[in-house]
């Protein structure tokens, strides 16, 4: 079966058979849903499944989302024409004064792996630059990530200014990366923590259903 195909293809991290896959089951009429759902997300899903249990590390983990990442470049003009929708929004991006992203791009990769649509807003972004964003992209979701322990305060800054903005109701707050804990979450008044990109996709995915 095409889609097993495809699976199997994208767990090994295989570009190319990614996109034979995607491309046989197009051509074989394939709903693009089910080939996103069935073939890629299915699949990375697995992976997220190993990443958590410490069975693949963060390189695989990397191979196998530009494998998904290839297969979407095939079937995003095919979900749009048949207008299936991503099943959430979410606005990510590192706190100001923070220049780490590997954590914060590894979050995003299993986001958009559970179908999430992400508005990545790099890393040093101030927490206007938050506001704005969830302003323009009306997200479910703000993910704040830092690595410094210096700049875990920014994060507090962040809500802080989403309350003002009178948006803090509109979105839940997720945040992590190495020196942030659950407690700390939780004082500075974040709906969530995760421990690690696997976690926060299943978070998340939890969340906007």
């Amino acid at each position: 079966m095409v889609l097993q195909d495809i699976n199997q293809a994208l767990q090994r991290g295989d570009v190319n058979g990614v996109k034979q896959g995607v491309q046989e089951a197009l051509d074989n009429n394939l709903e693009p849903r089910q080939i996103l759902v069935d073939g890629l997300l299915s699949a990375m899903e697995v992976i997220g499944v190993k990443f958590k249990n410490n069975e693949v590390f963060v390189p695989e983990v990397l191979i196998a989302a530009r494998a998904m990442n290839a297969g979407m470049e095939l079937l995003k003009p095919k979900l749009v024409e048949t207008g299936v929708k991503p099943i959430g929004n979410v606005v990510l991006g590192t706190v100001k004064g923070d220049l780490h992203d590997i954590g914060k791009n590894l979050v995003r990769m299993m986001f958009e792996g559970v179908g999430l649509t992400v508005f990545d807003l790099g890393v040093d972004v101030s927490a206007e630059k938050f506001v704005e964003a969830i302003q323009e992209h009306d997200p479910e979701i703000v993910g704040l990530s830092a690595l410094l322990t210096t700049t875990m305060g920014e994060m507090k800054k962040v809500i802080q200014a989403i309350e003002d903005a009178g948006l803090r109701d509109k979105v839940r707050i997720m945040v992590g990366g190495a020196p942030v804990t659950s407690k700390f979450a939780q004082e500075i008044g974040a709906d969530l923590y995760a421990k690690d990109a696997a976690e926060a996709s299943f978070e998340a995915k939890k969340l906007v259903q």
